[in-house]
């Protein structure tokens, strides 16, 4: 029965805590836009440089040498 004396004013804080968080957390804009930034990672914006072919690759796609 004594536990009981701790757990509930440490569980009004605790609550009083989390509304806190949830309050400044609208004042702060975090709850604006919610689905922008779950669409985003779809949207491709990158642009990509062309890049300029290797040896390697230009030797890879000529036919094979004869050896006689």
């Amino acid at each position: 029965m004594d536990l009981l004396w701790a757990m509930v004013p440490l569980s009004f804080v605790l609550l009083s805590i989390a509304i806190w968080v949830f309050f400044w957390a609208v004042r702060h804009g975090q709850f604006d836009d919610m689905d922008s930034p779950a669409h985003r990672i779809l949207f491709d914006d990158d642009e990509h440089a062309p890049q300029k072919p290797d040896a390697a690759a230009d030797t890879a796609n000529e036919p094979p040498k004869s050896h006689d």
